[in-house]
């Protein structure tokens, strides 16, 4: 097997199974960093055996195997403790799948989840180290996740690691009176997992569909054990709705394509209707909170047969509900496109400037102002917002979407043939992808 296949296939694992392999080992041996370290070096070694080997049946079983031995080495070089090396010695040849635990709602991964959560750890730390130990993400792409310089979400890992450690935090999902105390953060977390694979930060590709997966995953086993809340099922029917036309979201070429250039038609209309039945029975509660109002304006979109049908002044009316839960500049971007959709380019311009300062270098910032400026017929404002754009996309599929983009503004900026006027006619502004 050449090189190249070799990496795939490593990298394809990675993103399948690095969240369940350290969720494992955390489960044996209660150390989070050796978790890391032994499941890194496990897919150090697939780099080196796998050209001579050939790639195993089972990928993961075989990585699950060799972190634990990986482990055990550590543990015996640095003389741990008898009980700990007993642990992880008798489970370092038990056969390992793809879902250990069969998806039942104690999976390690959800006790890893929970234990990320605990309320004596800050929120952003919650979220962050849940996104770093879960899905192996890098403290470059959470860093862009919460807008703050890589070197300050580094300290913010290790400290929390630090925190879980000395306070003796024990690893499991709490018992159902503690539940609601963590809930916000663990709800949290899974929103920004989703996000990041319905939007990687970086790389190749526009999604991370492994990503969405696990999230999908995570976010039906806390609606099992939350049954009555209303935001578990608000975020559930959310990330439904939203994976519901994941199909369409890219082009042929990879590119990113905008809400309402996508083919409604290939949209998976059994997932919308039982992600809007989710939507009604949380509604039910009568306490609408943010999750619920998200996956509110996620159904305007995709009940609309047609781009042109959809309710933009009531979805202004829910991000104006959304403020109230969640006062943030990426809350009052998103209503500023609303705005434009509802009252023209002009108004929603005019209040994407007014949040333009708190968004300071927020790469989709520059993207909005350009959509909303070529709707305006503003082609040379347009096109510089779209290089900025482009200057600061985080994957290949943005990338490709905004150089289209600004390729139409090109050719309707040359002189026409035949002596024409020049004279373009803007489309409509994408809205959301």
């Amino acid at each position: 097997m050449n090189e190249a296949d070799v990496g795939a296939a490593v990298a394809e694992a990675f993103r399948d199974e690095w969240g369940r392999i350290v969720a494992t080992l955390i489960a044996r041996t209660g150390d989070w960093d050796l978790a890391e370290e032994a499941t890194a070096d496990a897919f150090a070694a697939a780099l080196e055996t796998w050209p001579r080997d050939g790639v195993p049946d089972r990928p993961g079983a075989w990585l699950t195997t060799t972190a634990r031995h990986r482990a055990l080495d550590r543990l015996r070089r640095a003389k741990a403790g008898n009980a700990k090396l007993r642990l992880v010695a008798a489970t370092a040849d038990e056969p390992s799948g793809a879902s250990d635990q069969g998806g039942e709602p104690d999976d390690d991964r959800l006790r890893l989840l929970y234990t990320c959560c605990h309320p004596a750890l800050a929120f952003e730390a919650q979220v962050a180290l849940a996104l770093r130990t879960l899905t192996g993400l890098t403290t470059t792409e959470i860093a862009r996740a919460f807008l703050v310089p890589e070197a300050t979400m580094a300290k913010r890992l290790v400290r929390a690691k630090g925190k879980i450690r000395a306070a003796g935090i024990p690893y499991r999902v709490p018992p159902p009176d503690r539940l609601p105390e963590r809930t916000n953060a663990v709800l949290g977390v899974v929103y920004l997992l989703f996000n990041e694979g319905y939007g990687a930060t970086s790389g190749d590709g526009l999604m991370r569909p492994e990503l969405t997966r696990e999230a999908l995953r995570l976010a039906t086993l806390i609606t099992e054990l939350l049954p009555e809340q209303p935001e578990p099922l608000g975020l559930l029917a959310l990330l439904r709705l939203h994976d519901a036309r994941a199909a369409t979201r890219t082009g042929d070429g990879g590119e990113l394509v905008p809400l309402e250039e996508q083919d409604r038609r290939r949209w998976d209309r059994a997932a919308v209707t039982g992600a809007v039945e989710l939507l009604r029975r949380a509604l039910t509660h009568e306490r609408p909170g943010p999750y619920q109002l998200q996956a509110m304006i996620a159904a305007c979109h995709a009940v609309a047969v047609q781009p042109e049908d959809t309710d933009w002044p009531r979805i202004v009316r829910l991000y104006d509900q959304l403020l109230e839960h969640q006062p943030t500049p990426v809350v009052r971007l998103n209503r500023a496109v609303a705005v434009a959709m509802a009252d023209g380019p002009a108004a929603g311009l005019a209040q994407v400037d007014a949040v333009a300062a708190e968004l300071d270098g927020y790469p989709l910032l520059s993207a909005t102002r350009a959509d909303l400026l070529r709707r305006a017929g503003d082609s040379a404002a347009a096109a510089a917002q779209y290089r900025a754009a482009l200057a600061g996309a985080g994957n290949d599929g943005e990338r490709r979407y905004l150089a289209r983009r600004l390729a139409e503004l090109d050719r309707t900026a040359a002189p026409p043939p035949h002596g024409g006027n020049g004279d373009h006619q803007p489309r409509s502004a994408p809205g959301t992808a």
